[in-house]
């Protein structure tokens, strides 16, 4: 009993902590892109009337579509967290090299969020700017850490896992019509999905939700018409 707990709650920090290293507007654009680059190959299939092979051949297409952006949205998402490293260390160094402490609070000012700065007293700029002087030197290179690889890697799991539910109808339905309209009907219900949850965090959930399938479905098109 004590050990099925253990792996309860482990599980569900583990979740827990997916969901820290990456946000819901994160997650929402890694789904919508993997659908996206799944449903230009699965829709191309209503334009001709297709073998059993064929289509075995376009799925396997997608596979390998979504494995590779898969891989490449996650190393251009370490790239930008790296990047981002780089811009916050240069800007605490720029604080600290400041010729007068006035100057350096100004810099902090500039760096805050407009919601924020109001609430904030010179003193508690002075406690920043006091607290940024003793952060040890190793501290300000940019480097890539724990939570950047584990977001990285849930980065790549949604673009590529994306594309299961949408291409099993083809696995299961020799006819191409039927499983056309299954895939496109579990394409719309995830679009739905995805932007319902990530409405649950901005508000306006229904709303979101239908305005993620629209959104999707005008991208999908677009792809297509550009030979996507």
């Amino acid at each position: 009993m004590g050990t099925d707990q253990s792996i309860t709650q482990g599980e569900s920090m583990a979740a827990r902590k997916f969901c820290r290293v990456l946000d819901p507007s994160d997650r929402a654009g890694e789904i919508l892109f993997g659908l996206i680059m799944v449903l230009t190959f699965t829709l191309s299939l209503g334009a001709t009337t297709m073998g059993r092979v064929d289509v075995l051949a376009v799925l396997l297409g997608a596979l390998g579509c979504n494995l590779a952006w898969g891989i490449i949205d996650a190393v251009m998402y370490l790239m930008g967290v790296r990047a981002e490293h780089g811009l916050a260390a240069s800007t605490v160094r720029a604080i600290r090299a400041a010729d007068t402490p006035a100057a350096a609070r100004a810099m902090i000012a500039e760096h805050l969020p407009s919601a924020i700065l109001p609430a904030l007293t010179q003193t508690d700029l002075e406690r920043i700017r006091l607290h940024l002087g003793t952060l040890p030197l190793e501290s300000l290179m940019p480097r890539i850490g724990r939570d950047d690889y584990h977001a990285a890697i849930g980065v790549f799991l949604l673009v590529f896992l994306s594309l299961v539910p949408v291409v099993i109808p083809f696995l299961f339905f020799a006819d191409v019509a039927l499983a056309l309209r299954i895939s496109n009907a579990i394409a719309v219900g995830l679009l739905f999905l995805t932007g319902f949850t990530f409405g649950r965090h901005v508000g306006r959930p229904w709303q979101v939700g239908f305005s993620m399938v629209a959104v999707g479905i005008a991208l999908v098109a677009v792809a297509m018409a550009l030979g996507g």
